[in-house]
Order: C-alpha cells, then sequence, then structure tokens
C-alpha cells in the first residue's frame, strides 16, 4: 500500500530505468531481464515489469524472442531519422539566413548568441582536456546541437532534434568515439561555432551539413557492427 505522497514503486523504477537508457548507461545490447533490474533498482520484480510494460509501450524498449531489449533503430529507420536531423539542424540556420536577407537587425535580434559563446568556450575546454569516451560526451554533444538550434529562435525545432536523439542514443553508446574521433568533433563544433559568431551562417551552415553527414556514416557502421555481433552472438546460443 502507497502512502499519500509516495511515489509508487513502479513509477520509480519506470523513470530510473528511463534516465538510465537514455543516458547510455545500460548496455543497448544486454537483455532486460526483471530479477538483475530488480537488484540493481532494490524492488521486487513487480515494479519492475510494470515499469518495462511502459517503457515498450513508449517505444524505449522492444521485444526479442528471448526477452526484452533497449530499443535499437533498424539501419533504414536510422538512416531516415538522420535525415530529419538535417532537415532540423539545417533549418536553425537557414532561419537566420532567411532574415538576414530581409533585415539584418531582425537577424540579430532572432539568434540569441550568448548560448553559442558559451558552447564554444565549453567544446575549446573539451578539446584542449579531452574527457573519457561515454555517455557524458554524448551527452556533451547533443547539447550543441539543440542549444544551437533553440538559439536560431524555434524551440520548436529543438524539442523536436531532442526527440530524434531518444531514438538514436542507442546506437551511439554502442561504440563510443576514438581520440582521434572526439578530436574531429571538438574541431567542428568549434568552427561552427566561431562562423556563427563571425556573423557567417552560409558558412557555419556548410561546416554543419558535412559535420551530421560524417555523424551519419558514423553511427550507420556502429550500428552495422552490432547487427553483426548480434547475429553472431544468437547464432552462438542457437
Amino acid at each position: 500500500m502507497t502512502r499519500k505522497g509516495q511515489v509508487p514503486l513502479g513509477e520509480r523504477v519506470y523513470h530510473s530505468l528511463r534516465q538510465d537508457l537514455a543516458a547510455g548507461a545500460i548496455v543497448p545490447t544486454e537483455r532486460l531481464g526483471e530479477e538483475r533490474l530488480a537488484e540493481i533498482y532494490g524492488v521486487s520484480r513487480t515494479p519492475v515489469r510494470e515499469a518495462l510494460a511502459r517503457l515498450q509501450a513508449d517505444g524505449l524498449v522492444e521485444r526479442h524472442s528471448d526477452g526484452l531489449y533497449p530499443y535499437r533503430p533498424r539501419l533504414e529507420e536510422l538512416d531516415n531519422l538522420y535525415e530529419l536531423r538535417m532537415v532540423l539542424e539545417t533549418r536553425g540556420i537557414q532561419r537566420v539566413l532567411d532574415l538576414s536577407e530581409v533585415d539584418a537587425a531582425q537577424q540579430v535580434a532572432a539568434h540569441d548568441l550568448a548560448p553559442v559563446r558559451a558552447e564554444l568556450q565549453r567544446w575549446r575546454q573539451l578539446r584542449d582536456d579531452p574527457p573519457e569516451p561515454g555517455p557524458a560526451l554524448v551527452a556533451a554533444d547533443e547539447q550543441f546541437h539543440t542549444t544551437l538550434l533553440a538559439a536560431a529562435g524555434n524551440a520548436a525545432l529543438a524539442d523536436a532534434l531532442t526527440a530524434v536523439y531518444v531514438r538514436v542514443r542507442p546506437v551511439r553508446t554502442l561504440d563510443l568515439p576514438t581520440p582521434d574521433r572526439m578530436a574531429v568533433m571538438a574541431g567542428e563544433h568549434i568552427a561552427i561555432a566561431e562562423q556563427l559568431l563571425a556573423g557567417d551562417p552560409g558558412a557555419a551552415l556548410r561546416t554543419l551539413v558535412a559535420h551530421i553527414d560524417s555523424s551519419r556514416t558514423h553511427a550507420l557502421a556502429r550500428a552495422q557492427r552490432a547487427l553483426q555481433l548480434t547475429k553472431l552472438a544468437r547464432a552462438m546460443r542457437d
């Protein structure tokens, strides 16, 4: 029996597990066994079962023949999600370009450059003192892109991009960037921010397009490798 004001266990496990899935704290190829999750969250299997059912309804958990697993987009779906990401992010900068053709004052008013400056400083620090690869780095990358999109003056675009990231994050956490890839990522982020702050959204748009294209190539390659490993693991079990 739940006391007044007390969060039900199923609700608490649901939010904790959802957060862990979103942060990449749970390996995407790991089966979500009720007994193990009950041990992790310190509850019985019943609230875990309730939470998994809700997460499956949310589309963040999917059922395979041998149980429940974190959702992972298929190759075609992943490619489509990156296409949507390209549309959303380029539209943010295109809005600024459209305004600049009408009125430079409107462009300045519509584009909030303060968060862009903050992100530039953040990524210069990450370039000079690279962090260990992990979910925090993925989160920092996503924050850069959603911040830039929100700064362009349409919060709905940034919200839509966040929803895309929720869907692609399980793949991104399968194979975290190497130090070389991290250096390239930081350099491209810095270039985009510097170009925006220098008043050259056209150059920023070109750099952004190349950056997202590169990210899509890496994500699809990671997904393809994960699919091959999954098939191999299932064949060995069978």
